[in-house]
């Protein structure tokens, strides 16, 4: 029986020129050993630059260097795709689909939740944004607007493009075509930290959960490429105490635009519950996966939260708020709501927080 977790799958979206096949070769380049399979939903060429591979990418899979692999495919084959990337052979951790300029998001995401595979599990939606082009995109293409009120994160990308007010005035159409909450990440170049949309890690063949002491590694800095995360704000959080499902489910649907990532486990101990739930969240996007604790493994809370313009010492006393204080707090249907993102055998995995 195959004991892995899910390989995750992000759609990166966006209309043509906003610049995802440049976010798609950076994520490529700054992937810290990560194996990334991709996805793309559009015929035609890609070239990645970061992997010393420039090729043509016909109908077929293709094997690149450095363990990635590349596909392009339409709508009706994308099933059979995600399964050949996700067999064990190819140890794929994150599979990224760059979906055509002209693709409905809505339709991906229907697929991926619909998609029956074991193996893989939805990750979320990001959507790509041209700053300097973005009132003639919006004219020419009124979708744009249905297409970033289902996005679980934002990249506005070409910031080096537009000076400080229209950057502002941008930012500020889009907090209301996005749903609440839906964090806006600037980037020039494409350059966004893929710690934002998946773990950074090399594989070998004994690895299991990641532990806390590479969470925080990643977190600070270390072996990651050019150090992305100097421009965003890291607090950890450790908790020997159990945490109550309500609240942190409350802290969860209070988080702040700005904090775009959090990452770990959790304990909550609640009788019938007593398992490891790691989670999961990118932008808008949560999910918890429960797994069974290392075997003499001390039952800790332990939290990566990764964001920009958050106050670090508030999101601790929030976290340090949500330790359960009394018996009552830890019944059977405190955990409805942790529940309500936890994917059940043969069903689609949960829907992103609104």
């Amino acid at each position: 029986m195959n004991s892995r977790q899910p390989i995750p799958v992000v759609v990166l979206a966006g209309f043509l020129g906003s610049g995802k096949t440049t976010v798609l070769n950076h994520l490529l380049a700054s992937r810290g050993g990560t194996r990334i399979g991709v996805v793309v939903n559009d015929f035609g060429s890609i070239e990645i630059d970061a992997m010393s591979v420039a090729g043509q990418v016909g109908d077929s899979m293709v094997s690149l260097g450095g363990g990635c692999l590349c596909c392009a495919v339409d709508g009706s084959e994308l099933d059979a795709y995600l399964e050949k990337l996700a067999a064990p052979v190819h140890r794929i951790d994150v599979i990224v689909i760059e979906a055509s300029g002209l693709a409905e998001p809505q339709e991906m995401i229907r697929m991926l939740m619909a998609n029956e595979d074991p193996a893989i599990r939805y990750g979320g939606l990001v959507e790509v944004v041209d700053a300097a082009e973005f009132d003639e995109t919006r004219a020419k293409h009124p979708e744009t607007d249905r297409h970033l009120a289902v996005a679980d994160l934002v990249v506005l990308n070409k910031t080096d493009r537009v000076d400080a007010a229209e950057r502002a005035r941008i930012e500020g159409v889009l907090g209301t075509l996005c749903a609440p909450g839906t964090p806006v990440v600037g980037a020039d170049h494409g350059r966004i930290d893929p710690e934002l949309l998946f773990d950074r890690r090399p594989w070998t063949e004994t690895r299991g959960q990641l532990s806390f002491e590479d969470l925080l590694a990643e977190a600070d800095g270390h072996n990651h490429c050019a150090h992305a995360h100097a421009a965003y704000d890291t607090v950890e959080f450790v908790s020997g105490q159990a945490l109550s499902p309500r609240r942190f489910i409350e802290f969860l649907d209070r988080r702040p635009a700005g904090l775009y990532r959090i990452k770990g486990f959790v304990h909550f101990g609640v009788p019938g519950h007593e398992e490891r739930y790691e989670v999961h969240a990118v932008g808008r996007f949560l999910r918890f996966a429960p797994g069974p604790w290392g075997r003499g493994e001390e039952r800790l809370t332990q939290l990566v939260l990764i964001g920009s313009g958050t106050d670090g010492p508030a999101l601790l006393r929030e976290l340090e708020a949500c330790r359960e204080e009394s018996p009552h707090e830890l019944g059977p249907e405190s955990m409805w709501g942790v529940l309500r993102y936890v994917a059940q055998p043969s069903e689609p995995a949960p829907e992103a927080l609104t």
